[in-house]
């Protein structure tokens, strides 16, 4: 697969971004297979990146643009989950009473793109904010009520997705 300087140059960009403002990047797997017969990324455009704030719980995927979809539309699905590990403590003597596992899973509402004309296919940038863990502990009550919860880890995960009208899989899956 032949590479522009320019889409060298953008994931390295975002690569850069990431590491310096402590994000985590996911690459994309791309299986045209799942797509219809002669599509491609236009010319310019490349595979989305997702990277994952975890300061703020939200996770961003670029955009992007196929051709040769002919008048497929696709569909864009964008998921994050929260997993966040910690224990129960009596405030009397700060003991662990009760360790816990929570996730809560947040998703984006389907996007449908529609192609337009000469069998263009523009995806637009995709962002989602999940369950911090302020808002967590907010909802969050230990079984007995004079327990305080401490969470002692948080974990993200996200998956990202771009299918085609007719087809079962994705043509573009991230998961991070």
């Amino acid at each position: 697969m032949k590479l522009s300087l320019r889409r060298v140059l953008t994931l390295f960009a975002a690569i850069l971004f990431a590491l310096a403002t402590g994000m985590t990047a996911a690459q994309a797997a791309v299986d045209f297979s799942n797509a219809p017969q002669g599509a491609h990324f236009a010319r310019g455009a490349g595979e989305p990146v997702c990277t994952l704030n975890e300061a703020t719980a939200t996770v961003t995927c670029t955009g992007t643009e196929f051709a040769g979809v002919g008048n497929t539309n696709a569909e864009v699905n964008l998921s994050l989950t929260t997993t966040f590990t910690g224990v129960c403590r009596n405030p009397g003597n700060r003991n662990v009473v009760d360790p816990f596992t929570e996730s809560e899973t947040t998703e984006a509402p389907p996007v449908v793109v529609e192609s337009n004309k000469n069998g263009r296919l523009v995806i637009k940038q995709e962002s989602l904010t999940g369950t911090t863990e302020e808002q967590f502990l907010a909802d969050f009550s230990c079984p007995n009520p004079r327990w305080q919860a401490d969470v002692s880890d948080v974990d993200y995960t996200f998956e990202y997705s771009v299918t085609f009208a007719g087809f079962d899989e994705p043509a573009i899956l991230i998961r991070g």
